[in-house]
């Protein structure tokens, strides 16, 4: 059984490498542990996740007050309590902000295509949620649906949060997203974004079944195509956050074809 000093050195450890991956600046992000039913460990308020302490973390109780710690807990443990309130399964929570995630939300573009077959069959689909004030209570709101099905989100204009059967599991999650948002603006800047077909998708999440992965990976429609489903917006997720801007696609693949056309390539 893993001890409360472990727990503690394994958040301070995530937080360090969050920090070094740019997922998070400042003192921006949160992370927790699901200690027992009605104990949380957690970041406090104010602190730079890249130079925590061990004992610089807050134990809480299962509505957010502080039980012991020197510091403050973060307003965005309430974001925390609402994914362990939906999710049993869920050991612990990562939030960070990754920065090309959060722009794919402020251009109002999507992540939630099938384009990278590892993010699929270990993520599925990455929704975006309607847009919620940050340290708010809107934040718990928006992710009500998603979380249910979805182990990662983006939050829009705020990041990302992922869920995991622990902290290193959570962490590896947002990386995988922040990666995935990379990949899919490199391809933006060079063409056309090509998603997966159906029969690659089936493939890709009977691997996914093979190999027991366990948490969630549902496939949520962003009208991609790739999946014969027609776009049905999700409950809980904003239009621009799920809903490719397909106006701005057709503008960028005809520029890209003058542009050829300048260059004699066509």
């Amino acid at each position: 059984m893993t001890t409360e000093r472990q727990h503690r050195e394994d958040i301070v450890a995530v937080g360090r490498m969050m920090y070094e991956k740019n997922l998070v600046v400042a003192t921006d992000g949160n992370i927790s542990i699901r200690m027992a039913e009605d104990r949380l460990l957690a970041t406090p308020s104010g602190v730079s996740k890249g130079h925590m302490k061990p004992e610089d973390l807050i134990v809480t109780d299962s509505t957010g007050k502080k039980i012991s710690g020197e510091r403050n807990p973060s307003s965005e443990i309430r974001l925390h309590l609402a994914i362990y309130q939906k999710r049993d399964d869920v050991k612990s929570v990562v939030h960070g902000h990754p920065p090309v995630a959060t722009a794919f939300t402020i251009a109002g573009l999507s992540l939630a295509q099938c384009v990278i077959p590892e993010v699929v069959f270990t993520l599925g689909s990455i929704p975006t949620t309607d847009y919620a004030t940050p340290t708010s209570e809107e934040g718990p709101k928006v992710i009500q649906e998603l979380i249910e099905h979805h182990d990662a989100i983006i939050l829009d204009r705020h990041g990302a949060v992922t869920a995991g059967k622990d902290v290193f599991d959570a962490y590896r999650k947002i990386e995988k997203v922040e990666h995935c948002a990379e990949v899919t603006l490199a391809a933006r800047q060079l063409g056309q974004v090509k998603t997966l077909t159906p029969d690659e998708i089936r493939r890709l999440m009977d691997v996914r079944e093979q190999l027991s992965l366990g948490g969630k990976a549902t496939l949520a429609c962003s009208n991609c195509g790739a999946c014969g489903k027609p776009y049905e917006p999700q409950e809980g997720s904003s239009a621009t956050g799920s809903k490719p801007n397909t106006d701005e696609d057709k503008i960028v693949e005809l520029v890209l074809r003058e542009v050829q056309k300048a260059l004699g390539k066509s």
